[in-house]
């Protein structure tokens, strides 16, 4: 996979480098897994490293097949709520799971044995700010978004790039398909009377985009008449805060520093009301009641139905001994 570089004294494959780095240019989050203790038995060892991507799937190498599932599990839920954390799976007489703040100790009584530590940090994706205009309040908006954290994205169709520095990318048309995956996404349209109809129906296109026009309360109401009289339906239109900003503001950079501050209050409300998902809310893994080992259970090989419950098992052994004992297994897991 590449090459390999120095990152913090450990090796990282030049593949995962770049899978990072893609990941990051594109709005999409994942997470560096990188093993950093080991007692043998053990095919893993300090310094491995695998990325996961907001798909489930697994690059690199962090150990097989017993930890796999466990790390790719908690790596989606690092993803969600945005925490880094350390998976420690242990040889024990017991299966059991113990969360204690941002450590996951997971004891199985697989016989394959062994000890890993295995640190998972998530990547995520700063939110982007899409600007569209040429005008002082969107050049202004596009320099402080990126104090602010955000990606930014300058529009002006047709218009002279050169006149839209700093910018993490510049796009000269309307057609902002190549942003549709973008899910912290914001949009601010900036026209201030020029293409403003165009721009605000160009900006609806993205679905996940919450939208504001800058532009007075008589020039808002226009422009969403216009939209509506071609079509577009009254629920698009709800989605688009027309004016921008709470507040009359006097020079273009007022305007800009304005519309800013409510996309920044407004994104921390979201971010609020959004619960973030549990480790058990994560769809597609199970607990095998036996070894305690998770168990990926998209096409699992070894499962038994109890109760009128599935069971999902890493392998043959340990569907053996439920199949024979479901009671002996059936217990609740800390976590």
């Amino acid at each position: 996979m590449g090459g390999i570089a120095q990152q913090g004294g450990h090796r990282i494959d030049d593949g995962l480098l770049t899978l990072l780095a893609e990941n990051a240019a594109s709005g999409r989050p994942c997470a560096l897994a990188t093993v950093v203790r080991t007692e043998s038995p053990t095919s893993a060892h300090p310094g491995d490293k695998a990325v996961i991507t907001a798909d489930g799937e697994l690059h690199g190498w962090i150990g097989g097949s017993c930890s796999d599932a466990l790390v790719r599990r908690e790596a989606l839920v690092a993803m969600a709520d945005g925490l880094p954390r350390l998976v420690r799976i242990r040889p024990d007489v017991e299966a059991l799971e113990t969360r204690i703040g941002g450590e996951l100790t997971v004891a199985t009584t697989c016989p394959s044995g062994g000890t890993l530590d295995i640190f998972i940090d998530p990547h995520l994706p700063k939110p982007l700010l899409v600007v569209i205009g040429e005008s002082p309040a969107a050049r202004t908006l596009t320099a402080l978004a990126r104090v602010m954290g955000f990606r930014t994205c300058a529009v002006h169709p047709g218009g002279d790039l050169a006149d839209l520095p700093g910018a993490d990318r510049v796009l000269d048309s309307l057609d902002l398909g190549v942003l549709a995956e973008e899910q912290d996404c914001w949009v601010v349209v900036a026209t201030m009377g020029h293409y403003d109809d165009d721009a605000l129906q160009a900006a609806l296109t993205l679905e996940a985009a919450n939208i504001a026009l800058v532009a007075s309360v008589r020039r808002s109401a226009a422009v969403i008449d216009t939209l509506r009289a071609r079509g577009v339906s009254d629920a698009e239109l709800a989605r688009v805060r027309a004016p921008a900003g709470a507040r009359r503001a006097g020079a273009q950079e007022e305007i800009a520093l304005h519309a800013l501050a409510e996309v920044v209050a407004l994104r921390h409300e979201r971010l609020l009301a959004n619960p973030v998902p549990s480790h058990a809310a994560i769809v597609g893994f199970a607990v095998d009641p036996v070894c305690g080992m998770t168990v990926d259970t998209s096409g699992a090989a070894h499962t038994a139905v109890h109760d009128g419950q599935t069971a999902f098992f890493c392998c043959s052994g340990c569907r053996e001994q439920f199949v024979a004992d479901p009671a002996r297994f059936l217990r609740a897991t800390a976590g």
